[in-house]
């Protein structure tokens, strides 16, 4: 089986259009095409069921961790049961993330992709070692083009983009961010708690929009340029007051204690009477030094406030789910995912006109989308095989007639490791009793 580094097992075709090409294709005679809509309508309704106690499995190992829980607990889990919860909760988002096809990112591209520059110059922090746990997915790795502003006009660029990315993060507990010196009421999360956020179309360079524990600081470039034109514009004001400065003190002890007190400072009482255009000169220098001051905070706090509407739109406009509400989503990704490539398995096994071995198989389905729907797909070719092998039921006619025969598989391999699947009215009868035994409580 070929291996490509810049192709995803994910298939860009929804189930019911995959239905229809596959029957469009011309290999199935026209009497099977609703046999063939049928047996996908049943696999598909058994695969949705199976899929269910996931979803519930993952909702009920996810309720004490959740931020948003609006139930009670009808008893509250000890610290082992929360433990074997939260394992068992990271392992079944790991699983049904691999099975939708998405795509883990390390901790290190993770950090990688933060020291990427944005297109807003901002200096951005996210602590990672905030977290007990941290997973982060992403499906759909492509290049975009969009405009950017660039002094006075527009250029085009590429940005490498991420077309689903889902992340999971726990954060440690209270006494981990007290001992930090944080404020518990100001922060953005609740310490002990487990976010999952499920974005579409984000940049690489902003992944750490994603994280609610990002800070935001200032760039060597925003502190130079406070500090810079600061010094530059002080220098002259200091030059202007020195000389001046005895004078202004005498003004000061002048017109406090008298003019006694001046004698010994060697000023003319003069000058000191003649203290305003002093003063107005000074006063001047030190309003346009602040000014100009506040002329550079207020660009940065501008771009600092550009910054944080990025960070709102890609919150709002975004966002397609949080929280609980994320695994719905995964497990209809993952369900689809399943399906379409145990559907894809199942038609060109049933038209081949030899006999395929899983390499062939692999093989003769990416050529296929390539060919004939200039798709590029990196075929998972095991997990289908597995699962329709492990569709096990008896073809039989009435109930009576099963306890004589015996279980086979919808998939199976000869001994030469050739695949071979059931005919279609065979198969679509094994479903029907694999569906019929789900509940069998006789």
């Amino acid at each position: 089986m070929a291996s490509y580094k810049d192709r995803e097992a994910f298939i860009p075709y929804r189930r019911a259009d995959i239905i229809e090409l596959c029957i469009e294709d011309g290999h199935l005679p026209d009497s099977d095409a609703q046999k063939f809509r049928d047996f996908c309508s049943i696999l598909v309704a058994y695969y949705h069921f199976k899929f269910h106690s996931y979803q519930e499995r993952l909702k009920d190992n996810y309720a004490p961790f959740s931020p948003d829980a609006a139930t009670k607990s009808r008893v509250e889990p000890t610290p082992d049961q929360l433990e074997k919860m939260e394992t068992q909760l990271i392992d079944d988002f790991n699983t049904i993330l691999e099975r939708a096809n998405y795509i883990p990112i390390s901790k290190n591209s993770l950090k990688k992709a933060f020291e990427e520059r944005s297109l807003i110059s901002v200096n951005t922090e996210v602590d990672l070692n905030n977290f007990d746990e941290l997973a982060c997915y992403y499906r759909g790795n492509v290049y975009r083009t969009t405009q950017v502003q660039k002094l006075f006009r527009k250029v085009e660029m590429k940005i490498n983009t991420f077309e689903r990315v889902v992340l999971l993060i726990k954060f440690k507990n209270k006494n981990y961010f007290t001992e930090q010196g944080d404020d518990l009421e100001a922060l953005d999360f609740q310490p002990g708690k487990t976010y999952l956020y499920f974005y579409k179309n984000i940049p690489k360079f902003d992944l750490e929009l994603l994280f609610p524990n990002i800070k935001i600081k200032m760039t060597w470039k925003d502190r130079l340029m406070l500090i810079v034109p600061g010094i530059g514009a002080a220098v002259p004001v200091i030059l202007k007051i020195l000389p001046k400065l005895l004078i202004i003190v005498g003004a000061i002890l002048f017109f406090t204690l008298g003019p006694s007190f001046i004698e010994n400072l060697n000023v003319n009482e003069e000058d000191v009477r003649n203290i305003m255009p002093v003063l107005v000169a000074v006063l001047s220098l030190l309003i346009a030094l602040g000014g100009f001051a506040y002329k550079q905070y207020s660009k940065y706090k501008s771009k600092h406030i550009k910054f944080r509407k990025k960070v709102t739109d890609t919150l709002f406009f975004k966002n397609m789910a949080n929280n609980a509400s994320v695994f719905q989503s995964l497990i209809d990704a993952a369900e689809e995912a399943e399906c379409k490539e145990m559907i894809l398995v199942y038609y060109h096994l049933l038209t081949s006109k030899k006999a395929l071995t899983p390499q062939q198989l692999d093989s003769q389905i990416e050529t296929w989308m390539d060919q004939k729907f200039d798709t590029k797909i990196d075929f998972d070719i095991n997990g289908p095989i597995r699962n329709l092998g492990d569709i096990q039921g008896k073809l039989v006619e009435n109930k009576k007639d099963s306890a004589s025969k015996s279980e086979i598989s919808l998939l199976k391999k000869d001994s030469q490791g050739n695949c071979h699947v059931l005919p279609l009215e065979k198969a679509k009868s094994l479903l029907d009793y694999v569906w019929d035994n789900i509940f069998d409580y006789t």
